[in-house]
This record gives C-alpha cells, sequence and structure tokens, in this order.
C-alpha cells in the first residue's frame, strides 16, 4: 500500500502547493470523527468487547469440594483426581452387625466433614483438613461384611474372589479384604490426612490388611478428560464408559435390584506389575504392536486418532493382520456391547528391589454392575492370549460391593444393615 504523501510546511501555500496544515487537519478531524462513528456503530452491533479472561484463583484446585452426600457414593463417576489410597481392612473377631453400624456412622460423619473441607469430629490435626482439593472417599464391603452382619442371604452372587486366571501371581498382601476405602484428592497431604483419620476410627473394628497408593497427571496439567498415561508410555483406558449417559446402566444398579442396592455397583482392584526393565528392552514398533495402538497418539494402527475405531480386518501387503491377533487391543475388545466397565486406574512406582531399576505398575480399578457379567469375560480372553502378559503381571485382586450414597441423616449401607 503506498505511503500517504507527508504534509508541506504551513509556508507552502502557494499555487500546486500540498494541503496547508490548517486544512489537513480539518480533514484529519472529519477522518477521526468519522471513524468515532464508525466505532460506534460497531460496537451498537457487536457489544463492547469482550472482557479479559478472570484468571482463577491460585488456590482453586485447592479450595474444589465434591459433595459427599447423595443417592450415589462420589469417586467413581468422579473425574479421577491426581492420587488416591486404596486400604483394605480386615474385621476384628466379634464384629458385629451393631459394631459395623457405628464403624459406618462413625465413617459417613467423619467424611462427610473431611470432603467438606472440615476435620473430623475428634481430629488431631484439624488444620491438615482445610484444603479439600476435590477429596472424596468411597467405601466397599467384602464377602466378610455380609457374613459379619448375619446377612449372607443377601450377598450378590458376583461378591467373591475373581476366578482363577493362568497369568496370576496374587500375593496374599496385596489380596482381598473385608472392608475398603478408595481415598482421592488432588493434593497428597489430604489424601493422606483424610486415610489416618479414618483408619484411627476403625481401629477397633477393623485392622489394614493392605494398602495401594496410586496417582496421575496433576491438576491443571492435561485438558480435562485426557485419558491417563501409564508408566508403559499407553494411554491407558481409550474405550471407558462415560458416566452420565446410557452407559450407567453398566455402572450402576437400578430399579431391578434390591432397594438397598440401588444407586451402588461393585469394584474391583487388581494389582498389575509391569516389567518395566524388559519393556525397555523392545522398540517402538514392536512395542505399538504388542497393545495394537501408536503411543504417541493412541490410536489404533489402523487409524490416526485415539478415538477412531480400529478396522481388525485389514491386512498388509504382504497378507499379514495389521493389529496383531494377540494384541492387547484386539484381546481386550468383544461384540458384546455389556461387556464394558468403568475404569478409574491409578500408577504407582515403588522403591525397586536390590538389583532392579523399577518396581512399577497399575493398580487397575474398575466399576461394573455385574462383575461375573462384565469383568470376568474380557480377563478370561486377556488370560488366555495376550501379548501384553509378558510384560504386566496381577498380583492382586479383591471384589467390593459399593453401596448407595447416603443421604443427609443416613449412613452408608444403612439401607443394607438396618433394613
Amino acid at each position: 500500500m503506498p505511503a500517504e504523501p507527508r504534509a508541506r510546511h504551513s509556508e507552502d501555500t502557494g499555487p500546486g502547493a500540498g494541503p496547508s496544515r490548517r486544512s489537513l487537519l480539518r480533514t484529519g478531524a472529519a477522518a477521526v470523527g468519522g471513524a468515532v462513528v464508525a466505532l460506534g456503530a460497531r460496537e451498537a452491533v457487536a457489544g463492547p468487547p469482550a472482557p479479559d479472561p478472570v484468571p482463577p484463583a491460585p488456590d482453586a484446585v485447592g479450595r474444589a469440594v465434591v459433595p459427599f452426600h447423595g443417592e450415589r457414593q462420589a469417586g467413581v463417576a468422579t473425574p479421577p483426581q491426581a492420587f488416591a489410597t486404596f486400604v483394605a481392612l480386615d474385621l476384628l473377631d466379634g464384629v458385629d452387625r451393631d459394631a459395623l453400624v457405628r464403624l459406618l456412622r462413625i465413617w459417613t460423619d467423619d467424611a462427610a466433614r473431611l470432603t467438606a473441607g472440615r476435620p473430623g469430629l475428634t481430629d488431631t490435626e484439624p488444620e491438615l483438613a482445610a484444603v479439600p482439593a476435590s477429596l472424596t472417599v468411597t467405601v466397599g464391603l467384602g464377602p466378610g461384611v455380609f457374613t459379619a452382619a448375619g446377612l449372607e442371604h443377601r450377598r450378590p452372587s458376583w461378591l467373591a474372589p475373581l476366578p482363577a486366571f493362568g497369568v496370576d501371581r496374587l500375593q496374599e498382601r496385596w489380596t482381598g479384604g473385608d472392608l475398603l476405602l478408595q481415598v482421592a484428592a488432588d493434593d497428597p497431604t489430604t489424601v493422606a490426612h483424610a486415610v489416618r483419620e479414618l483408619l484411627r476410627q476403625a481401629r477397633t473394628f477393623a485392622r489394614v490388611r493392605w494398602l495401594q497408593k496410586g496417582f496421575r497427571h496433576a491438576a491443571g496439567t492435561q485438558p480435562a478428560g485426557t485419558t491417563h498415561r501409564n508408566l508403559m508410555g499407553q494411554l491407558d483406558g481409550t474405550r471407558n464408559l462415560v458416566p452420565g449417559g446410557p452407559d450407567d446402566r453398566l455402572v450402576w444398579h437400578g430399579d431391578e435390584a434390591p432397594a438397598w442396592l440401588r444407586g451402588g455397583t461393585s469394584v474391583v482392584v487388581r494389582r498389575i506389575a509391569m516389567h518395566l526393565d524388559t519393556w525397555d528392552q523392545l522398540d517402538r514398533p514392536a512395542r505399538e504392536q504388542v497393545i495394537g495402538r501408536r503411543l504417541d497418539t493412541g490410536a489404533p494402527l489402523t487409524g490416526t486418532r485415539e478415538h477412531d475405531e480400529p478396522d481388525l480386518e485389514a491386512r498388509t501387503a504382504l497378507g499379514f493382520p495389521v493389529i496383531e491377533t494377540f494384541a492387547h487391543l484386539r484381546r481386550a475388545r468383544s461384540e458384546n456391547p455389556d461387556e464394558r466397565f468403568l475404569r478409574r486406574s491409578y500408577s504407582y512406582d515403588d522403591p525397586p528391589a536390590p538389583g532392579e531399576l523399577s518396581n512399577s505398575g497399575l493398580v487397575f480399578v474398575t466399576y461394573q454392575a455385574d462383575v461375573v457379567r462384565q469383568f470376568v469375560p474380557i480377563q478370561r480372553r486377556l488370560d488366555e492370549l495376550d501379548l501384553l502378559n509378558e510384560w504386566t503381571t496381577p498380583i492382586g485382586s479383591a471384589v467390593f460391593l459399593v453401596p448407595p450414597g447416603a443421604r443427609q441423616g443416613e449412613h452408608l449401607a444403612q439401607r443394607l444393615l438396618e433394613g
């Protein structure tokens, strides 16, 4: 665009001279006035410019609260927090239904306070409760609760240890339990304090059987809804159920269930050791063949995006399947749409044994309405033939019933134990 002519000095007023400074000022004023009118007209149509976005408060993550009371327990459909501790407990001898009611009343009251950012009733470190950080406390009941409470006739058939699988190398210190506490938050101090408070209240009723800590990416480091990446570098749970829609029937018990179970679910907790020291020996193409997905995007080997539907019939130029017959992706899929579950897993990274480089893996956690109908068929296919079994070993396993949530004035499992 050519440059505008430069204005002459005021003495350049003779014939043929350019415009005077006065005329330029008049012309400029008219142009500015026209621009103002135009701008005003534009504002009249488009409205005032949008204000600058207000940045979140520096402690927004710490102040976030997930309501405790409700028809369903929090910590299931809740977006997974960054840190979680899972604790299984064994009931002490002599604990009966009345004792269980007392324990669950205490846990309900303390959990409601802690998740709101308030100390428990007898909290000895109340200052540690001031940062709720989206804290959730989820309680599960093992088979032993039904035995102790004299309610064996109410125990669902799926509430039992999983069948024995050939790949399992289960260790007693990570397996079983009568009660489960799942405590999760976006701050590890919040989790540690809540766990200690709840266990302190339970010491006259139960003893700790096992405790597992896990982590995911810290809050705010990834966009909401990003699939968790495990320590093998894989996106873990691409085909996960989406809470709040038609898939809810696969997670929660509805009107078809007894009244005391409606709004409840089940949880499977499997500790899966990852053999990272030998996984490191595979090159990238080999790793992707084992999984059936690209490591960078999580896309199936026949696609370009994470959530692309894999083409299991695709062949290479030599006639071999693009996605191997024994790839994890293929073995984990089912033609039965009911054989799915909600995953809520966490990585663990513990001190390695002497001579090893790592002691890492996955606290593999799934929620489903029926363990036998939804979880077991998938696990059987993985057990039969899955390339990933060479680098992963289940070393712990437990199944619990997750009772409905507690409404205001109720305690957890009240409709089961007092109905």
